[in-house]
């Protein structure tokens, strides 16, 4: 069934509406994509890889990285890897997945070349061409056979393979198939309301679930175009904007609160391509800044909340004129959320509890991890390790990531809270919370901040302003001042491992 396929939903688009766009290229249309994932799915069966095959990609952010992603979802397993990785990190990914081949940019660099020379994993160099996204591949594969299992990919086959962050064990393997992606897509179209008229300005790493789901699949299979950057770059934002012409845009809240430092001076952009709507996903946006979004850009921002083993999204704000409830990640938006008590049973509104979800997007399991399976699915609920409650309309709001939670000598904190209230300060831009190691405790709260330019604000000053607020054991031992906010490849805030990374273990 066409909605269980990628390959027949890109078939059913109009050819000759434009599909992908870059900074200074010609356009690909939807009917040149089409012909390009045909070509590419039948040059990688003739070199003997086929369907559930892993096909490692180590590409720039860009229209290649995103037409070469939609190839191999229609056709192989698709493997997006991080390009900023180091060698050792290349070898245990490629090992990990037991990559059929690797696919990178003709000419590159990358230390995942070397790697994958030593490992035995063939090379394919992708040639980009004159249009964005469109390419040529070339492989030396003299001695390989035609696929086992070619043509495209069936509903249960697998279609992308992407690795959990492992900020506190190893990296667990996250097999989706071709049913999780395409039911995944057609609920971001649903909550977004994508049509043929929208242009999407895609600044997400495309080697994450966010991007690659929300970012490129799901508006293109509404037709939509997908303009390609190189990735997140604040000073060339309102640059791509006014080339793009935008309906909306999709990051993460600290792309947002950058964007945002940069509006002012952009105002006559703004005015230029006014904005459907804004989306924030993969963690959690002050709602001060949403506020200032929402003023500046004359449109409505939606938080969102995915991860990676639910094919990015679970739940979302509706857009107007359905209500947005800020500090909420929204309602249930294509699995079923609910709430879940420690003992399995489901809670009733109002209740603190586990998010838990279920539905088509969501994964059968980690590949080849029966402890961790056991682990994350309980009565047919995956248990998404995220603390929240539901209000009596629905609304989602997490309190917490179960193992962020602070625990100060029995005393459990939410960072988030004591984020919420700094963000209060005047002085503060940016804040993240964490725990501290205490000899005695146990634990205490920690946070990093950065500053308003031009404002100033002392530690003391802001362990005042929290202990106004919060009971005295919230109130952080320690505030570090910082001209940025450390964050992971995707641009997330990690509070996990945050005290050792700054050397305060």
């Amino acid at each position: 069934m066409s909605q269980d396929s990628l390959w027949l939903q890109l078939q059913s688009l109009p050819s000759d509406a434009i599909a992908l766009r870059a900074p200074g290229r010609p356009p690909l249309s939807h009917g040149a994509l089409q012909a390009l994932i045909e070509r590419s799915v039948r040059q990688l069966n003739a070199w003997g890889i086929g369907r559930n095959d892993r096909v490692a990609l180590v590409l720039p952010n860009g229209p290649e990285m995103a037409a070469s992603f939609l190839a191999c979802a229609c056709g192989v397993a698709s493997a997006p890897l991080n390009p900023a990785y180091r060698a050792d990190e290349f070898e245990f990914y490629l090992r990990d997945l037991q990559a059929r081949a690797l696919i990178v940019e003709q000419g590159s660099d990358s230390p995942a070349v070397a790697v994958a020379r030593a490992l035995g994993v063939p090379l394919i160099e992708l040639e980009p061409l004159e249009a964005a996204g469109d390419f040529r591949l070339h492989g030396d594969f003299a001695a390989a056979g035609a696929a086992a299992a070619g043509g495209m990919s069936q509903p249960e086959d697998i279609s992308m393979v992407l690795h959990t962050s492992g900020t506190t064990s190893r990296p667990k393997i996250v097999p989706l198939s071709q049913r999780n992606l395409c039911a995944s897509a057609a609920n971001i179209r649903h909550t977004l309301q994508f049509t043929a008229a929208d242009r999407g300005l895609n600044i997400m790493p495309l080697f994450h679930i966010h991007g690659l789901i929300a970012g490129v699949l799901a508006p293109l299979s509404a037709g939509s175009q997908v303009f390609c950057t190189p990735g997140f770059n604040a000073l060339k934002f309102f640059g791509w904007m006014d080339e793009a012409a935008p309906t909306w845009y999709t990051a993460v809240p600290t792309m947002h609160q950058a964007i945002l430092t940069r509006a002012g001076k952009n105002a006559d952009v703004i005015r230029r391509h006014p904005l459907r709507f804004m989306r924030s996903s993969s963690s959690s946006m002050p709602p001060q800044v949403i506020g200032e979004l929402e003023q500046v850009f004359g449109a409505p921002l939606v938080e969102a909340y995915g991860m990676t083993e639910a094919t990015h999204q679970m739940a979302s704000n509706p857009l107007p004129p359905g209500v947005r409830k800020p500090g909420t990640v929204g309602l249930a938006a294509g699995p079923e959320v609910a709430i879940m008590g420690a003992g399995g049973q489901l809670l009733p509104a109002g209740d603190t509890g586990e998010i838990v979800i279920r539905g088509a997007n969501v994964t059968a399991g980690y590949e080849s991890n029966p402890a961790a399976n056991a682990e994350a699915f309980l009565n047919g609920w995956f248990r998404t390790g995220d603390q929240g409650v539901m209000d009596a309309d629905g609304y989602v709001s997490i309190t917490g990531r179960l193992k962020e939670i602070i625990n100060r000598g029995g005393e459990k904190i939410s960072p988030r809270e004591v984020d919420e209230v700094l963000m209060d300060h005047a002085a503060v831009a940016q804040v993240v919370c964490f725990g501290l190691p205490h000899p005695k405790l146990g634990e205490e709260v920690g946070a990093v901040v950065v500053l308003r330019e031009g404002l100033a604000a002392t530690e003391r000053e802001l362990q005042q302003f929290v202990a106004q607020r919060l009971a005295d054991f919230k109130v952080p031992a320690k505030i570090l001042f910082m001209a940025e906010i450390p964050k992971g490849a995707t641009g997330k805030l990690q509070r996990i491992g945050l005290a050792q990374k700054l050397g305060l273990a």
